[in-house]
C-alpha cells in the first residue's frame, strides 16, 4: 500500500514504495500477457482522464490501463471544453467530480497544478505531467524497463542526455534513480543544463561521446521547441552534429549499453533511425511496461482510498 493517496511526484516517494510499484507491475506484465488481459480490480471504480496538454503515449497508456482493470473511464480534453470560456481549473475538476468521480489523471502545462488540486479535492490524483517540473509514472517505467535489462540499480551508472532544462521526465528520473543508489549524469549543451542541477547529487558533462562510454544505460530526451522562448543552440542540425547518437556511436563502444527515449523521438536530431531501432534500444519496451507500471499505479492508489 502507498502511504500518499495521491502519485504528485517521484520527489514525494521513498525506495520502499518505488519498490511496491515495480513488483505491482511486474504481476501486472503477467496479467496483460496472458490471452485473457483484463482483470476485474478496479471494477467499481471511476477514473478520469483530464489533459490540458496534448499527449499521445501517456493518455493512451493510461486508457489502456484502466480498461484492463476493468474501471469507469471518461475524457476530458481542453480544447472544446468550458476552459476555453474561462472556466477555472478547480471548477471544472470538482464539475467531474460532481459525476462521482473517485480518481483524477492529470496532465497540465503549469508546475504543481495537480498539487495545488490535492489539497482541494478528495479523489486521488496522479500526475501524468506537470508543465517543466514533474512526470513520475514516466520515471517509474523508465525504472521498470532499466530493472529488467540491468537488474538492481544501485551503483549502476545511468546517463541523461539531452534537453535536461525543459523535461519533466528529467527531473522524475533523477529522483527516482538516485533513490535507488544509481549514479547519474546529466549530458546536453550548457545552455540545456539548468543551473545548480548538481545540488541533486547529479553529475554534468557536455561530451556525448564521453557519457556514453561512462554509462551503463542512457535515457536520451528530445529538443523541446516547443516550450524554447529564446534559441539555446544555433540549429539543429548543429545540435544533431555534437550531441546525437548513432548507431556508429554506438557500435564503436568498448561495451553494449541499454538506449532509452520517452517519446516522441525526434529522429536524426537526439536520436538517427538506426539508432532508434537498433538492439541497444528498449523505447518500445518502455511503451509496453508504461501499461504495467500505471496498472500498478492505478491499483494501489485505488486499494488505499
Amino acid at each position: 500500500m502507498l502511504k500518499s493517496p495521491h502519485l504528485l511526484g517521484i520527489k514525494d516517494l521513498d525506495a520502499e514504495s518505488i519498490d511496491l510499484i515495480v513488483k505491482t507491475a511486474k504481476e501486472f506484465k503477467e496479467v496483460l500477457n496472458r490471452p485473457i488481459k483484463k482483470v476485474p480490480s478496479l471494477r467499481d471504480v471511476t477514473i478520469a482522464n483530464v489533459f490540458f496538454e496534448n499527449s499521445t503515449r501517456t493518455r493512451l497508456s493510461f486508457e489502456l490501463a484502466e480498461k484492463r482493470l476493468s474501471a469507469d473511464t471518461i475524457n476530458f480534453s481542453a480544447s472544446g471544453s468550458s476552459v476555453k470560456k474561462g472556466e477555472t481549473l478547480l471548477d471544472t475538476v470538482n464539475n467531474i467530480l460532481a459525476m462521482k468521480v473517485d480518481m483524477i489523471v492529470m496532465r497540465h502545462a503549469s508546475p504543481g497544478a495537480p498539487h495545488y488540486l490535492s489539497k482541494h479535492i478528495k479523489a486521488n490524483i496522479i500526475n501524468a505531467g506537470d508543465g517543466t517540473h514533474e512526470h513520475p509514472t514516466q520515471a517509474l517505467l523508465d525504472t521498470f524497463s532499466l530493472r529488467e535489462k540491468l537488474g538492481d540499480l544501485a551503483g549502476k551508472k545511468i546517463a541523461i542526455v539531452g534537453d535536461i532544462l525543459h523535461s519533466r521526465v528529467a527531473l522524475s528520473n533523477i529522483y527516482a534513480l538516485k533513490k535507488q543508489g544509481a549514479q547519474v549524469r546529466l549530458c546536453g549543451p550548457s545552455t540545456l543544463i539548468p543551473k545548480h542541477i548538481q545540488s541533486l547529487g547529479v553529475e554534468v558533462s557536455h561530451d556525448v561521446k564521453d557519457t556514453l562510454q561512462w554509462c551503463d544505460a542512457a535515457n536520451v530526451l528530445r529538443i523541446q521547441l516547443e516550450r524554447q522562448q529564446i534559441k539555446y543552440f544555433p540549429s539543429l542540425r548543429e545540435y544533431a552534429q555534437f550531441f546525437g547518437i548513432t548507431r556508429k556511436i554506438l557500435d564503436e563502444l568498448p561495451k553494449e549499453i541499454v538506449l532509452m527515449h520517452p517519446g516522441p523521438i525526434n529522429r536524426g536530431v537526439e536520436l538517427s533511425s538506426d539508432a532508434a531501432d537498433s538492439p541497444h534500444s528498449i523505447i518500445l519496451d518502455q511503451v509496453e511496461n508504461g501499461v504495467a507500471v500505471r496498472m500498478a499505479v492505478l491499483y494501489l492508489l485505488a486499494s488505499r482510498a
